[in-house]
């Protein structure tokens, strides 16, 4: 680390997860700074032409991309950063395009082999018209981060025309098979996979996924590390998340969120739901977590973003 490299960490965002990107952000700016970087803040607003400016005045070495969902982490940022010639952390324009559109997502993670659930995408008339596929199944956007406009469709439920009604997501959406069982994660760096994060959300009225208030507020989900999971599984999820961002084409960092199925008899099923390319930094966050269990401090682990961002081909 040279203590005159000049981070720009990129945070808030137009997206709806600009408050969750503005806590990332300001925990990354703070570490960096511990680490020795010299870091100036920028919250990446709607003005395009002022953030070029900015970023123009600021004249970093490297930017740290602190932005989470749509224009985050969706190639459009990375695109803006690549005209400027600016080394940037996380994924490049493709990958994060990619992991972006769930719908692409799952033509990679099919065409590698890797285990996804049944599913389709379908416009939200169909959505009005009738149930997609038999009860109980899942409803996605198709460009959203952190299970914002998720539902769960069960059988005698009375919830499609209200999903429908309130649906501002789109024209489409992914349905997919609901995956019982348990909800576990793995974060990457570069080609290694950290440990495996068992996540229950904390019981409260309307909840029953791990859905953006688990995830985020305080108290909304315990996570317990490493698993209590059967070795070869975790093992296997693992390998599996390792090879969804090679599949992607990620860099740096990323987390991969799986569904486990061990509540029957025979073999537990493994499903691989999404990678992250721009997983949280909050101090709930799940990666910063696996990163300390495996001894990888808050401002290691943010140094590492940037060296990596630096040193890229």
């Amino acid at each position: 680390m040279n203590s005159n490299t000049r981070v720009t960490v990129l945070m808030g965002g137009i997206s709806s997860e600009r408050e969750v990107s503005l806590s990332s952000g300001k925990g990354v700016a703070d570490a960096l700074r511990s680490a020795g970087y010299t870091v100036s803040e920028l919250d990446a607003g709607a003005d395009l032409a002022g953030l070029v400016a900015s970023l123009t005045e600021q004249k970093p070495d490297v930017v740290f991309n602190a932005l989470h969902g749509r224009f985050g982490e969706d190639g459009c940022i990375q695109g803006i950063l690549e005209w400027m010639r600016l080394p940037y952390t996380h994924s490049g324009v493709r990958a994060s395009a990619t992991a972006m559109d769930k719908a692409a997502a799952r033509a990679v993670f099919l065409s590698a082999g890797l285990p996804v659930a049944n599913g389709k995408v379908i416009s939200i008339e169909e959505l009005a018209e009738a149930d997609p596929m038999p009860a109980p199944y899942v409803v996605k956007p198709l460009s959203e981060g952190s299970s914002v406009g998720v539902s769960i469709v069960r059988k005698g439920s009375n919830v499609r025309a209200g999903i429908v009604e309130n649906w501002h997501y789109g024209t489409h959406a992914l349905v997919e098979e609901f995956i019982p069982g348990r909800e576990i994660t793995i974060g990457v760096l570069g080609d290694r996979a950290l440990t495996v994060t068992d996540i229950t959300p904390t019981p409260a009225e309307g909840r029953d996924f791990y859905d953006y208030d688990a995830k985020y507020k305080a108290g909304g989900s315990a996570h317990v590390l490493p698993a209590n999971i059967d070795a070869d599984i975790a093992k296997k999820a693992c390998d599996i998340a390792v090879a969804a961002h090679q599949a992607l084409g990620c860099a740096g960092a990323s987390r991969s969120d799986f569904r486990l199925d061990d509540t029957g008899d025979g073999p537990a099923r493994l499903i691989l739901l999404e990678v992250n390319t721009q997983p949280g930094m909050t101090a709930t966050s799940l990666l910063p977590e696996q990163a300390a269990y495996c001894g990888i401090s808050y401002p290691e682990l943010c140094g590492w973003l940037v060296e990596q961002a630096l040193h890229r081909p």
